[in-house]
């Protein structure tokens, strides 16, 4: 554990009481002072619910927590994986005549691990579960300090309760490790800030959260039904694969729900529609997605070399947070996508 700057060794200094100053003289005022004191205040909170200062939890990487779960044992989590959708009579005949090729050898460990993962739920005793936790909250609230492990600010970020482990079924840790990853990447951060923020729009909010977990069970599906093996094949990895799809399918409906005005009441036809891209279209969403990073990085490029203290984007301009009307979103895995 790295050492704070205050645990560094210093020379004694004698032991000499101060003489009392007024306030001004020593360097704050009286209302800076009480609005240090209730900072720390907060932070002393949070210390006792999370066992130790919410501040000192460090961000993680989508790379580290992935080498956590690579050396975990998942043996209990592997064996509840279901690895194809089984079928039987004249549709499995016309799967293996004209359905999609099967994931070549090297790749079905990388996507047992996925499926392993997706099996696995949110453990407080893992400090590593904790972390991605903390780390999505630090990353979409651009907050420094993190938060108590259960209470309503989670519902602000777009789950449905006090405790995010509840709205992983079907999903599990697979649900926060691609939320882990949006958030994370250099090249899809600022769209996922852009998504949250209009999740937090007055008419046309919602849950975020869950509708991230909902993407990542429709991704889930594709890959369990082979939807995704020629791209894996093709790019020789398969939770990559997963990640960039999540990403695409999560822009697509970003670009939909802002630009044709939607609301909640229309997140059931809208997920439907993903589900048949996901699972008939993965190239042309994962070639919208590489056209949508392209483009953001030249125009970063572009606002960097031609700096105008104008050109502010909306991605930085800061709206009311409003989270009326969330509903519980569910996509059956073996069904009919649909708002519940």
């Amino acid at each position: 554990m790295n050492a704070h700057p205050a645990d560094t060794a210093r020379p004694e200094e004698p032991l000499v009481p101060p003489e009392p100053l007024p306030t001004r003289v020593r360097g704050i005022s009286a209302e800076q002072r009480s609005a240090q004191e209730e900072w720390e205040a907060v932070e002393d909170i949070q210390s006792v619910l999370l066992g130790r200062s919410a501040g000192s939890v460090p961000l993680i990487s989508f790379n580290e927590a992935l080498q956590f779960f690579q050396t975990a044992d998942l043996s209990e989590c592997r064996k509840k994986i279901q690895v194809t959708v089984r079928r039987q009579g004249l549709a499995a005949l016309l799967h293996f005549l004209f359905g999609p090729p099967r994931l070549q050898q090297q790749l079905q460990g990388e996507r047992d691990l996925a499926l392993a993962i997706a099996q696995c739920g949110l453990d407080d005793n893992q400090a590593v579960h904790m972390r991605i936790l903390q780390t999505i909250y630090k990353k979409l609230t651009c907050s420094r300090l993190g938060c108590p492990r259960y209470g309503t600010h989670w519902e602000e970020l777009g789950f449905q309760g006090a405790d995010p482990g509840t709205d992983l079924r079907g999903t599990g840790m697979l649900g926060l490790m691609q939320m882990l990853y949006f958030v994370m990447d250099s090249q899809t951060l600022p769209l996922a800030l852009e998504i949250f923020k209009l999740s937090q729009h007055e008419t046309q909010n919602f849950p975020f959260c869950i509708m991230s977990v909902n993407i990542t069970r429709l991704v889930l599906q594709a890959l369990r039904e082979e939807c995704l093996s020629r791209e894996c094949n093709r790019r020789q990895q398969v939770i990559a694969v997963l990640n960039d799809l999540y990403a695409a399918a999560f822009l697509q409906l970003y670009r939909v729900w802002k630009s044709q005005h939607k609301t909640i009441a229309d997140s059931g036809f809208l997920l439907k529609e993903l589900e048949f891209s996901t699972k008939k279209k993965p190239k042309q969403l994962l070639k919208s997605l590489e056209t949508y990073v392209s483009r953001s990085t030249v125009s970063a490029a572009d606002s960097i070399q031609q700096p105008s203290p104008l050109s502010v984007s909306s991605s930085q301009a800061s709206e009311e947070i409003n989270f009326t009307g969330i509903c519980d979103l569910q996509v059956e895995l073996e069904g009919e996508v649909r708002l519940i």
